[in-house]
Order: C-alpha cells, then sequence, then structure tokens
C-alpha cells in the first residue's frame, strides 16, 4: 500500500518542555488513521510538525514522498485542513471567504460547493464574527474539502459540533474516504475513533504508546471480566496472574481485566458457585483509560 504520510523519529520542544518525542508513525493511502491522547499529549504539535506551520528539532516527515519542509508548498496543494480553533476575519461574510478559498485552488467543483453548502447548513451572508464556535468549525470543514484533497488531516473536527452535524460529517468523510481521499484524525470523542478509523496511534507525554490496526489493539484476546459470587477470595486466587490485570472487588462482585482465550477462564470458574457473570470485550474508552493511567 502507498505511503501518504511518514513521521520518522520527529521530537519538538518549547523551551525546556519536550512536546514531541522520538515517535514515528506511517499513514497509507486509504487509512481512516485516528490520534488520540489527553490534552497536552503532543497531538497538535504533531500535527503543525507535519502540516510545516512549525518546524521539528528532530527527525524527518514525508507526505506523498515529498519532504515536508522543502516541498511544503507543493504539499499544501493536495491537503485539507481543519484545526481545533478556527479564526478567521471577523468582518468577512462566510460566502466571500469560500469564494476567497476558490480562488486559491483551479479544481473547485462549484456544484461540489453548492452540495456542502446545503449540506452543513452554512450561513453565508452572515459575517464570520457573528458565527458560533459550531458554524465556524463548518465552515473550516466545507474549505477543506472543497478541492477533492488527496490527505485530510482533521484536528478534534467534531467539537462544537451538535450530535446530528456531527452524524453528517463523518457520513461524508466515509464518502471521501471511498472516493480515494486518506484521512488523519484526532480526536477526544473515542466513539468517533472506534467507529470510523481502520488504525489508531495512542500519544502520552510526546510518545507514541500503542500503534495499529484498531481491531488488533481491542480484541486481542482481552475481555472484560465481572463476576458475582460468594467465593469471591477462592475464586480471585484461582485466577491465574498472568493472565488478569486491574483487578478490583467491590462487596461481592470481582472485576478485571483478562488476557487469555475464554475457554481456560470458563474450566477454571467451573469449580466455584457464580451468581452473576458478565464477559464484554474492551471499547476503545477502557484501552484508553488503561494506558492513560498506569505510571
Amino acid at each position: 500500500m502507498k505511503k501518504v504520510l511518514e513521521i520518522t523519529n520527529i521530537s519538538k520542544s518549547y523551551g525546556n518542555t519536550l512536546a514531541v518525542d522520538n515517535i514515528s508513525l506511517t499513514v497509507e493511502e486509504g487509512d481512516f488513521f485516528g490520534f488520540i491522547g489527553p490534552n497536552g499529549a503532543g497531538k497538535s504539535t504533531t500535527i503543525n510538525c507535519v502540516l510545516n506551520f512549525i518546524f521539528q528539532d528532530e527527525g524527518h516527515i514525508k507526505v506523498f514522498g515529498l519532504d515536508n519542509i522543502k516541498d511544503s508548498v507543493e504539499i499544501k496543494k493536495h491537503i485539507g485542513f481543519v484545526p481545533g480553533e478556527v479564526f478567521y476575519y471577523d468582518n468577512m461574510k462566510v460566502i466571500d471567504l469560500l469564494y476567497y478559498t476558490q480562488s486559491f485552488h483551479g479544481n473547485i467543483d462549484k456544484e461540489l460547493l453548492n452540495k456542502y453548502i446545503k449540506l452543513f447548513n452554512i450561513p453565508l451572508e452572515k459575517e464570520i464574527g457573528e458565527l458560533s464556535s459550531g458554524n465556524k468549525k463548518k465552515v473550516a470543514i466545507v474549505q477543506s474539502l472543497l478541492h477533492k484533497p488527496k490527505l485530510l488531516i482533521l484536528d478534534e473536527p467534531s467539537s462544537g459540533l451538535d450530535p446530528l452535524m456531527q452524524a453528517v460529517l463523518f457520513k461524508e468523510l466515509e464518502e471521501v474516504r471511498k472516493q480515494g481521499t486518506t484521512i488523519f484524525m484526532s480526536s477526544h470523542i473515542l466513539s468517533e475513533v472506534q467507529h470510523h478509523c481502520n488504525k489508531v496511534a495512542f500519544i502520552k507525554s510526546g510518545k507514541i504508546i500503542k500503534c495499529g490496526n484498531i481491531n488488533d489493539i481491542i480484541n486481542r484476546h482481552t475481555r472484560i471480566i465481572k463476576i458475582t459470587s460468594n467465593e469471591i477470595d477462592s475464586i480471585k486466587k484461582t485466577l491465574r496472574i498472568k493472565d488478569v490485570e486491574d483487578v478490583t472487588i467491590e462487596d461481592n462482585t470481582l472485576s478485571f481485566i483478562y488476557r487469555n482465550k475464554i475457554n481456560q477462564l470458563l474450566k477454571d470458574l467451573t469449580k466455584h458457585n457464580i451468581k452473576d457473570l458478565t464477559i464484554r470485550t474492551p471499547d476503545l474508552d477502557d484501552l484508553f483509560i488503561t494506558s492513560y493511567m498506569e505510571e
């Protein structure tokens, strides 16, 4: 598969603060890549380095096989970008801003522009300064899509949008992905990442701590178990230490993460009197909390 974005051993510091610490990742053509982490983890700094808004201190970044610094102008012709916080000229009308955007590209489809204006319910005659944060975000989304970019970079794209508009956004993102656009998205809303992304990277304190196919990361023989019984202490002793993590006991309920084939657990539990048993596959929220609470 063709590599669209290659980040190799990049680091970036602000004074004595190391914001990004020797990270590497690859985004391939057709990916919907999720980039997640808490505030201050290094997500926006990484994106700003990719876009050459700031320079990385170390390492290399290639976009479409081109150097992100030397070939920045050529690269930007084929990238759409939605920032986490949107700032425009307050006294400019939305329609004028969109026409201004059109002037930068030679391949704007007017029918596509009209489609997005209707789809995202864009208030064309309002001035930017009159818009809510959600409406500003919608304008940024339309701008990012107008020229049919090869790579779409989204920094918290659904923040400020109501649930209905979030659904509209992700339906359209799935559509443009089918048409050949690769998507790289940072988000705090983990359900978005789980439902739409095929790959994911977790960043913590500037370092990548998990990266790969999202289904592999979630389903790697891992289950969340809850057992209710009057024999909790006995059950806990039965469990193999190497198979369990994050064991907690509350009243007569034992909870833990189980990392082995489930048949082995069921075999171990047949010796005990079980009142209730819940087994579920972890979601991205579970993995996020587990990964970021660990010291």
